[in-house]
């Protein structure tokens, strides 16, 4: 939340369980755009937030994202749009 966004959006979901987590940015290419975590997270409600940049710290442009989120539980992905 919120989506659309902009500057930046909260990405926020619950863990049964700790363990590792991986949860990045693609755009509609199919390629990375950021990591936002890729560490073990302890089990209960996490929130991370992306502010618009990619691994470098530069600024994206407008338009559709995708988060992927891959833990013990498995992977989920969903959509999210940028406006500026």
């Amino acid at each position: 939340y919120p989506n659309p966004f902009n500057p930046e959006t909260t990405i926020s979901f619950d863990l049964p369980k700790a363990g590792p987590a991986n949860l990045s940015i693609y755009n509609m290419k199919g390629q990375l755009v950021k990591t936002l975590v890729d560490t073990n997270l302890d089990f209960g409600k996490q929130s991370f937030v992306w502010n618009g940049t990619d691994n470098s710290g530069t600024n994206v442009s407008s338009g559709i994202y995708f988060y992927r989120l891959s833990t013990n539980g498995g992977v989920e992905t969903r959509k999210m749009m940028l406006m500026k």
